[in-house]
């Protein structure tokens, strides 16, 4: 029978020690594991998912959103809420303070939306420009709901305005006024639902919202046209050709923004370019078409239901 001791002169076998081979096996574990585990270091090239937005640290969003150039629509949209303000400051905040403004609760409560609409539209530039994009969209629903109030009473205060002109003896001229109104809510209406439906196109999406912010300036900037300019009168509406002059001010804001797309960016985006000349488009031809028989039919048929 051979020995178990083994053959003489061969070396004896050394018995492994268990707990060295436990240590050794619980590392290749680990070294496994590791190479199962995914990378979650976002990668340039890749786009961003739904996990690597939860895991990425919330400082380095910021930090790659908030580029300086961003900065320049929250200053835009300081501008526009300066220029509402000022711009209505003879005719209502003043007044407003002394109470000796007599209005009724539709103007003021169209005022109080159309001002929000200029606080909401800086504080959602202000968290763009931040880099808090998820709480600049989780606001836009309330800018939603705000813009289609503002579309609801804009549509009102222009029928109140009608009345009032009746009341004083001068309805037609305030039937062919009220297109100035009405068609500058309308034109803000679509040019927000466009906003809205690019809201995944950020280069349009801000374009078009600047467009809509300052195609409603021209109602405050006429103000001071009507303050400081226009002759004394007896009250009513003023003539629709006036109404063009406070649009191409407001327009002006606009030219800015174009001369700021064309020294960083080499060229004027079409938003501006398309969006301003429909804008001017829309003041000039409120005069011809606020004379014709069509519309006063239209405008009148509206202050007619309201009486």
């Amino acid at each position: 029978m051979m020995s178990l001791r083994g053959r003489p002169g061969q070396a004896r076998p050394k018995r492994a020690n268990p707990e060295m081979t436990a240590s050794f096996g619980a590392f290749s574990n680990v070294r496994q594991v590791t190479q199962i585990i995914p990378n979650f270091e976002p990668s340039p090239a890749a786009p961003d998912s739904p996990l690597m937005t939860t895991l990425i640290d919330d400082r380095r969003v910021r930090a790659r959103d908030a580029s300086p150039a961003r900065y320049f629509y929250l200053n835009m949209a300081l501008a526009c809420a300066a220029t509402a303000f000022l711009g209505f400051a003879p005719t209502y905040w003043v007044p407003l303070a002394h109470r000796t403004l007599s209005a009724s609760p539709v103007i003021h409560f169209h005022g109080l939306l159309f001002f929000t609409w200029s606080l909401y539209f800086v504080l959602q530039t202000w968290l763009a420009a931040s880099g808090r994009v998820v709480n600049h969209r989780s606001l836009g629903i309330a800018g939603v709901s705000l813009a289609t109030a503002m579309v609801i009473f804009g549509f009102f205060a222009s029928v109140t305005s009608m009345k009032n002109a009746a009341a004083l003896g001068k309805a037609d001229a305030g039937v062919a006024f009220s297109i100035v109104p009405m068609s500058g809510i309308a034109f803000f209406a679509v040019v927000f639902v466009l906003a809205i439906m690019n809201t995944r196109r950020p280069e349009i999406h801000k374009r078009l919202m600047l467009l809509a912010a300052v195609s409603i300036l021209d109602a405050a900037i006429a103000r001071w046209f009507l303050t400081f300019l226009a002759p004394p009168g007896p009250p009513g509406p003023p003539p629709v050709p006036v109404t063009i002059a406070p649009a191409v001010v407001a327009s002006l804001l606009l030219v800015v923004a174009m001369v700021r797309d064309w020294r960083t960016e080499g060229r004027v985006h079409p938003v501006y370019i398309y969006g301003t000349l429909a804008l001017l488009a829309v003041k000039v031809l409120n005069w011809p078409v606020s004379e014709t028989a069509a519309w006063h039919a239209f405008a009148g048929g509206i202050l007619a239901l309201a009486q």
